[in-house]
């Protein structure tokens, strides 16, 4: 693996909440992901690695725990970044 290679990707932390926890079928992961990425694109990672596609229209990205609001929005993620899933809550 060339230097190159090993920094245009960062090792982050994703955690899973609620519906999210229950189809990944994990409460945290971590994962290689590109350094320099849309959040969009990220979501959609995160989607096809761990079998979120039922939600992938419903939940909310938050980095470091602050919302994501703008899927356009080019991110510049670093090595040991929390990334949060966290699908709608129902109340009752």
């Amino acid at each position: 693996m060339s230097e190159n290679y090993r920094e245009d990707f960062v090792s982050i932390k994703i955690l899973f909440f609620a519906k999210a926890r229950e189809l990944s079928g994990t409460g945290s992961a971590t994962f290689l992901i590109k350094r320099q990425i849309l959040a969009s694109e990220l979501a959609n990672e995160i989607c096809n690695s761990f079998n979120l596609h039922s939600i992938r229209h419903s939940f909310i990205i938050a980095i470091n725990e602050i919302y994501c609001e703008d899927l356009t929005e080019s991110l510049e993620l670093h090595s040991g970044d929390e990334i949060a899933i966290i699908p709608p809550i129902s109340g009752g």
